[in-house]
């Protein structure tokens, strides 16, 4: 058997935590803290990348002992929760970053896809971008030339090609980026959920494409909140909690795992790690009115635990229900129906009041988020697990279900024959 195309051995990778800024109160310090300022920030840059043999508080270990093997033409979905180490794994995988510990061989060129416009330079056009990333994928001139066509007509930015990238839509850049990404023909091609950002025609050509690439005998490793995509796409699959392989195995066994695992009732908040954000505001436990279960057209409460290090004004919270992972159906945010939230430091809990839940039976996913000025405080996926239960919602003596009535139930509707 020919030697794995990835060879992932012992892989590790830890990074220290930043420190909130220290809040100051006198004229003194603030005149201290401003002269002291460079300084301080030099050697608080320079603690970022030292460590000790033994690990302190701020230490956070986003990989911890991976080991995996990929064969070439094989398409790995790799899986988990925010904050499980995918992308963390890609970027060392993609050598933009280097590992802590461990290992990593691999056979071929490797193009990447992690971020929007990533590998491009905001100031070149589209048509010096493409031409940019070729090079640095080890692409002759020619060969670049032979594809640039093909390059455009997939991207859809044949009006812009020659306009600045700084000047694109996100959307645009994905596009471009994407089709540069699989038409240099790699041997190893690595994608993000960046794919998010395009619209649904374009997402549905990226899939087309990634099968093309994996049929011709290429790598691909695909990592998406879309389980659909995962399962249509790829073979196997391994799934990160904690940024460590909880699961590897064909990708409908890994996939099952994974919804196992994420719907886990009584799930504790508070040291969950695989989350973004959850310093100066968290989010620590869930609890609904009725309990749970919970029945179709009743009242719902639900009460959300956060703990905050600090007064945050204008919180933007949000509660997003979900039929598996990232399916949504329905998100509840007090800023668009115009309910402004502050906190003060200290714990404390937010309640939401639904006056008529009309979600079918059916076990659910609670993700939460929140955020001021637009910048994220916490986001955690499945941070609950809602179970509605079936209820006779109309009084006809018939229950309903997702199978066959949907996710949702109507509000009593009149029924007319007219002639």
């Amino acid at each position: 058997m020919s030697d794995p195309i990835i060879r992932v051995e012992g892989i590790s990778k830890k990074y220290r935590l930043g420190e909130g800024k220290k809040k100051v109160d006198t004229f003194s310090e603030r005149i201290k803290d401003a002269l002291m300022y460079p300084i301080n920030n030099f050697k608080k840059i320079k603690s970022l990348t030292k460590f000790s043999k033994e690990d302190d508080a701020s230490v956070f270990w986003a990989l911890k002992d991976i080991n995996f093997e990929v064969n070439q033409g094989e398409v790995l979905g790799i899986i988990g929760h925010n904050g499980a180490g995918k992308s963390t794994l890609l970027k060392i995988l993609s050598r933009i970053t280097e590992p802590t510990e461990g290992r990593i061989t691999i056979r071929g060129k490797v193009s990447s896809l992690l971020e929007v416009g990533t590998g491009f330079h905001p100031e070149l056009t589209g048509r010096d971008n493409i031409y940019m990333n070729g090079t640095i994928l080890g692409m002759r001139k020619w060969e670049i030339d032979k594809k640039f066509d093909e390059i455009v007509a997939f991207s859809g930015v044949e009006k812009h090609i020659d306009t600045p990238v700084k000047f694109y839509s996100s959307g645009m850049q994905v596009r471009l980026a994407f089709s540069v990404a699989a038409h240099l023909e790699p041997e190893i091609l690595v994608i993000d959920e960046v794919l998010a950002v395009g619209d649904a025609e374009f997402q549905r050509k990226c899939l087309g494409k990634m099968e093309d690439v994996a049929g011709a005998g290429r790598t691909v490793l695909f990592v998406s909140h879309n389980m659909g995509a995962v399962e249509g796409l790829c073979k196997n699959g391994l799934l990160l909690s904690g940024g460590q392989v909880k699961f590897q195995s064909n990708v409908k066994d890994t996939i099952a795992y994974y919804r196992n695992l994420a719907t886990i009732d009584n799930i504790d908040l508070v040291n969950r790690s695989d989350r973004k954000g959850g310093v100066d505001f968290k989010f620590e436990k869930v609890e609904f009115n009725e309990g749970n279960p919970v029945l179709t057209g009743k009242p719902l409460t639900v009460t959300i635990f956060f703990n905050a290090r600090l007064d945050i004004r204008n919180l933007h919270v949000a509660m997003t229900i979900c039929a598996s992972f990232e399916d949504r159906l329905m998100v509840v945010d007090n800023s668009s129906q115009g309910a402004p939230l502050s906190v003060t430091a200290g714990k404390g809990k937010i309640t939401i009041e639904l006056e008529d839940l009309r979600l079918l039976p059916h076990k659910y996913e609670i993700n939460l988020w929140a955020a001021q000025s637009k910048q994220v405080l916490d986001y955690v996926l499945g941070a609950a697990s809602l179970n509605v239960q079936e209820t006779d919602i109309y009084g006809t003596g018939i229950t309903l279900n997702t199978k066959q009535h949907g996710y949702f139930a109507s509000n009593r509707c009149k029924w007319e024959i007219v002639g």
